[in-house]
């Protein structure tokens, strides 16, 4: 219930922490985890974990989601993740730690990460260690849910990322509300609000230096692209993209649902023999009769269950013009070490009998079978 006032009278609860709260709630609702039982001898109630940067954004959420640890319907924990990058890292991760605590959570937990220089880039390098501390966290902590911070804004730059990169339904997607165990309550809030909500809980947020460096495409799609489509198009177009996102969200939810039901239907797997990988087989005839928007998808998740990665679009219509039969067989690398070919007439699968009709997709061995037109 809201704090007394200095006269003695209930301070009236700010209508933003009132929102931020519900979205919480909703969100817990929304991924079936519900509030743990009135009385405590029927067990804990479920442990809801923040992950924590110490900026604006994560940080009210943790006072949104400390609520309920004071009512008592959630444990609500926390990961600050330091990633170690910048100068003074670890003492704005201290400091996070004791203003979460301030707010009630426990446990909190400190995770200082090593960012591998890998050749995924240093964002993505970043992002994969961030979600090991968080993952390993809820694994020990036992963790119903894992509350991230993200705002229509991020969602707004993920999506025209996604345009300049030439993404799909999927990408222009943006990020999810629920994947899994973490949550993403604070999309329908812009980080303006998140800053609001801070100053409402005392809270001092840190201020990620990289945020605006130029050095990152996300920087400067916050920094100068958002606001120059804003002063050219008029306001409403973080909103605009927001919309489009979820839009899309459940477009791409319903196809990608359709496809994993046409490729469970129509694939066939043949074993590893001591000459050649195992191989997953799609049949020609019924690929060409699927829609391509269902097609493509269902390549890919023949490339993935060869054990690839997802192909992009110029290699999965690589892979759809061998279903036309007007040049080579194959075989076209799908990246990942996976590769796609048509069976030729008379040439048998290992396992199998001399036959067409499918096309086959298997990690690359060192004799691929001979290119061929029929």
């Amino acid at each position: 219930m809201p704090a007394p006032s200095s006269g003695g009278r209930p301070r009236r609860l700010p209508p933003l922490m009132g929102r931020a709260r519900n979205l919480v709630r909703a969100a817990l609702a929304d991924a079936d985890v519900p509030p743990g039982p009135a009385d405590a001898n029927d067990g804990p109630a479920p442990l809801v974990l923040v992950a924590c940067s110490g900026g604006p954004d994560s940080l009210a959420l943790a006072a949104a989601a400390a609520f309920f640890q004071r009512r008592g319907d959630y444990r609500v924990g926390a990961v600050v993740v330091d990633h170690g990058l910048q100068p003074g890292s670890g003492e704005a991760a201290a400091q996070a730690a004791a203003q979460l605590r301030g707010l009630g959570l426990d446990p909190v937990l400190v995770s200082a990460v090593q960012v591998a220089g890998s050749g995924e880039g240093p964002e993505a390098a970043a992002r994969t260690a961030r979600y090991g501390a968080l993952e390993a966290a809820a694994e020990d902590l036992g963790a119903a849910a894992v509350l991230l911070g993200h705002t229509l804004d991020d969602q707004a730059e993920q999506v025209l990322l996604g345009l300049a990169r030439g993404s799909g339904t999927r990408s222009l997607a943006g990020m999810p509300e629920r994947r899994g165990r973490y949550l993403r309550p604070f999309l329908p809030l812009r980080r303006a609000e998140t800053l609001e909500l801070c100053s409402i809980a005392g809270l001092e947020p840190w201020h990620d230096p990289t945020n605006l460096d130029p050095a990152f495409a996300r920087s400067r799609v916050r920094a100068v692209v958002l606001p120059f489509l804003e002063e050219q198009l008029g306001p409403g177009i973080a909103e605009a993209l927001y919309r489009s996102a979820r839009i899309l969200g459940q477009d791409a939810a319903h196809l990608d649902a359709e496809a994993a039901e046409a490729f469970a239907r129509l694939r066939s797997d043949l074993p590893a023999d001591a000459g050649a990988p195992a191989a997953v087989l799609l049949p020609e005839d019924a690929l060409r009769a699927l829609d391509p928007a269902l097609r493509q998808r269902v390549l890919a998740l023949a490339a993935v269950a060869a054990g690839g990665a997802g192909p992009s679009f110029e290699r999965l219509l690589a892979a759809e013009s061998l279903l036309r039969r007007t040049g080579s067989a194959g075989p076209v690398q799908l990246g990942g070490k996976v590769e796609v070919y048509r069976q030729v007439r008379g040439r048998p699968v290992a396992h199998g009998k001399p036959s067409c009709g499918n096309l086959v997709f298997r990690k690359s061995r060192s004799t691929p079978p001979p290119a061929a037109n029929s």
